[in-house]
């Protein structure tokens, strides 16, 4: 049985996000239904990173095995008769067997959206907070303090699931353009509600003209409990890519 690796993009304004839930719609129970229509037998998908509800995806990543002999294209043709609209499978690579789509990722990327205005055309795939205007010198300065390994406690959902909070954020990016605030960060790994907890302590920073070096407590206390943190929505956050060892995806993407 072939293990294959897909590259899958979705508007994630009308799933209950990635995970299969006992209720609600989600990308992992559309896909699986696909995959599982072509092979005419249950088909598992194992998931880079669970995305929350309303989030999107640009370049999220699954691997499954397949029980029937089909090439990589021939899958990625078939299956599109049988998703919706809201989902696209762009690529199909074979992987090795024992290839985990989560615990073989390198670095997750995440970008984060906030409109300047708000229009009828962006309210879905971006965030517009109302009165507020980022100080682009101070959102920059509250960066440095996020990056390196970190405790994450303060800026995420709890969970008993979980054995540590610890998070490498490898690089954070902000750009300010014509129309929109951009945040990109790149990490090891992301915990629940992080990055939307992140980007929201960064915007009452600069709104709040606090010191960025409230960044170091925070994380130090392991406590949400802070008017300075604050979960912003969903609708602005995209998951962009995944890294994986150039060796074992060879390039393939």
């Amino acid at each position: 049985m072939k293990n294959f690796l897909a590259k899958i993009s979705y508007d994630g304004t009308d799933f209950s996000g990635w995970q299969i839930q006992k209720e609600g719609r989600t990308v992992q129970q559309v896909l699986e239904n696909a995959l599982s229509k072509i092979a005419k037998e249950e088909i598992k998908t194992i998931s880079a990173g669970r995305t929350d509800a309303g989030v999107h995806a640009i370049g999220q990543y699954a691997n499954f095995h397949f029980p029937i002999q089909m090439t990589a294209k021939q899958i990625r043709l078939a299956i599109r008769a049988h998703l919706p609209y809201d989902i696209l499978v762009s690529q199909i690579v074979e992987v090795p067997h024992d290839f985990n789509a989560r615990y073989d990722a390198q670095s997750r990327s995440y970008r984060y959206i906030i409109a300047k205005y708000r229009t009828p055309f962006n309210r879905k795939y971006k965030t517009f907070i109302p009165k507020i205007k980022i100080n682009s010198e101070v959102a920059e300065d509250c960066l440095e303090y996020f990056i390196g390994k970190h405790d994450f406690t303060s800026f995420a959902k709890l969970n008993p699931d979980l054995n540590n909070y610890n998070c490498n954020v490898l690089e954070f990016e902000f750009e300010e353009t014509e129309h929109d605030y951009i945040f990109e960060i790149r990490a090891n790994r992301f915990l629940h509600n992080m990055v939307r907890r992140v980007v929201g302590t960064i915007i009452n920073i600069s709104c709040s003209n606090t010191n960025p070096s409230i960044i170091t407590k925070l994380l130090l206390d392991k406590t949400t409990v802070n008017k300075l943190i604050n979960t912003i929505p969903p609708n602005g956050l995209y998951l962009i890519d995944v890294e994986y060892p150039k060796i074992i995806v060879e390039n393939k993407f």
